[in-house]
Formats: C-alpha cells, sequence, structure tokens
C-alpha cells in the first residue's frame, strides 16, 4: 500500500531569540504557519527491513543525512518495529531556506507510517519522536499556526491567519542557522511585538499582521549577505503589504490580500530572481 504525504514549507510571522541555553541551543519565541508549498512524499511498504530513498533533486541527500531518513530510524527505535519502507521525495521548497524543507519531510514520514505500519501513536508522540531530529519537526508534525518556545518544541497552537497570498523569493545562496545563531549579539535584539501579533491573528486583523512581521535573525544575514536585504528592500517598493525574512533565511517572503497584487510583485522579482513562488498560506493543523 503506497502512501502520498503532503509535506508543506513553514513561514515566520515572528521570530525572536531571548537567551543562549546551557545545551548550546538558544531559547526562541516564534509564531509559525504553514503555506502551501509542499513537498510531496511517497511512502511504499518494503519486505525486506531497509530504508531506500530517492529525491528529485540531486542535491538532497539520500542517505542517513537526509532529515526523512532519520525520522525512520527514529520511529523505528522508538516502537521496535523491524520492518522497511521506500521513500520517494518530490522535492518542490528550496532547500536551507528557512522554510523547514528537511523538517516538514520527517514530520511527513513520521506521520504517514503511523498509519501504514497502523502504530496508533497520537501527533504529540509522533512530534516527541521528531524533537530528536530537530527542533522544526514537532511544529511540522502538527502544521497549522503556532508560538513556539524553548528549542521550537513548546507549541501553543492559534487559530490560522486571515487568507492572504504569500510571494515567497529565494535567492542562490544557502544560508547556515548555526552561522546565523552563532553571530547573533543578544544584547542587540530587538524583540518582536509576538503578543500583539497573536491578537492580530486571533482577531483576523491582516494590516495589524502585517504591521508586526519581524525577525532577529535579519540584521545578521543582511550583514553576510546583503543582496538578501537589497530583495525586502525591493519587495517593500513593489507594494507587499507586509515583508520580512523567514527563518534563518534567505528567504524573504511579502503578504498581500490582493491577487493582483501579489502576481505583479511575481513579475517584478521574476526578472532577476530565479526562485519566486506565489502560495497561500494555509494555516491550519493536520487533520
Amino acid at each position: 500500500m503506497q502512501k502520498i504525504m503532503k509535506a508543506p514549507a513553514k513561514i515566520n510571522l515572528t521570530l525572536d531569540v531571548t537567551g543562549k541555553r546551557q545545551d548550546g541551543y538558544h531559547d526562541v519565541e516564534m509564531i509559525m504557519t504553514t503555506v502551501d508549498l509542499a513537498d510531496r512524499i511517497h511512502l511504499t511498504p518494503l519486505d525486506e527491513n531497509r530504508i531506500a530513498i530517492e529525491v528529485t533533486k540531486g542535491y538532497v541527500p539520500s542517505n542517513e543525512n537526509n532529515l526523512a531518513y532519520q525520522a525512520v530510524q527514529a520511529l523505528k527505535k522508538r516502537t521496535g518495529i523491524r520492518r522497511g519502507v521506500s521513500i520517494f521525495i518530490d522535492k518542490q521548497i528550496p532547500v536551507s531556506a528557512g522554510l523547514a524543507g528537511g523538517s516538514t519531510d520527517a514530520a511527513a514520514v513520521l506521520r504517514g507510517l503511523n498509519d501504514i505500519w497502523e502504530l496508533g501513536l497520537t501527533l504529540e508522540e509522533l512530534a516527541d519522536v521528531g524533537l530528536e531530529i530537530g527542533s522544526d519537526v514537532p511544529f511540522c508534525v502538527h502544521g497549522g499556526t503556532a508560538i513556539a518556545r524553548g528549542r521550537g518544541e513548546k507549541l501553543e497552537f492559534l487559530p490560522a491567519p486571515p487568507p492572504c497570498w504569500v510571494v515567497m523569493v529565494k535567492p542562490q545562496m544557502g544560508v547556515s542557522t548555526k552561522e546565523i545563531y552563532g553571530r547573533l549579539k543578544l544584547s542587540d535584539i530587538k524583540h518582536p511585538d509576538t503578543k500583539g501579533m497573536v491578537e492580530a491573528i486571533v482577531n483576523h486583523d491582516f494590516a495589524g499582521i502585517c504591521q508586526r512581521l519581524e525577525n532577529v535573525m535579519e540584521s545578521v544575514t543582511f550583514q553576510i549577505h546583503p543582496e538578501v536585504k537589497t530583495i525586502k528592500e525591493r519587495m517593500v517598493a513593489f507594494g507587499s503589504d507586509g515583508v520580512v525574512m523567514s527563518g534563518s533565511g534567505p528567504t524573504i517572503f511579502g503578504l498581500t490580500q490582493n491577487q493582483s497584487r501579489a502576481e505583479r510583485l511575481y513579475n517584478s522579482l521574476k526578472g532577476f530572481i530565479d526562485q519566486v513562488y506565489v502560495v497561500r498560506l494555509l494555516g491550519n493543523k493536520h487533520g
């Protein structure tokens, strides 16, 4: 029985860093939501106890370095199950982009194998397995819209923001999350208005959401890659209602409720950047 899973990307409406932890990670407080840019994961059970991975993009690893592979290993270790699976990843989400592309693939594998192998685990239990793989995996297991705290694993779910178009621009370079966190000076941070963003989401206040988009990583990423800052400035100039960087970057996204404006933004940006996407906000949890 083959199962096909949708693995949507996430964007950060806010991203705040509140401190450094003893385990080397940072404490974060960020609001994430899902968008309709998604990988498709094809899961096929195998008779023998092995993991096979095939990916449509050659630069994405197809071995134990792939988070989807690690998800199978973690699930087998947690449950003691001795079965195999073949995973085909139709990759649509850009890599090293601040969109949780690897994490959402791992989350989709956990949800899909829970069904195929009839494990009966809850989303909370799958999210717990996912935390062994990466900080964004628990959110991606649930999907929807949430405040994430701690390393990103403590989730407080919110209603979906009002429907809108999301124009996403991914420059050519990838960004190392570890390097960006390493260069971040906690004393220099201007903290986002997370509480105000929550109120705007709850009240379906689109203008309020756009006004409060903020990411403390921007200053560091912009310093290393000035072209990312240029993209943000162009998106503002081209008429996006709100613009911010997702994750540690380098993807910049803009929000608008006007489809023709979204299309104009796309056409304006596509002239000088290859990877531009226009998608809808999803914002609702997985069923």
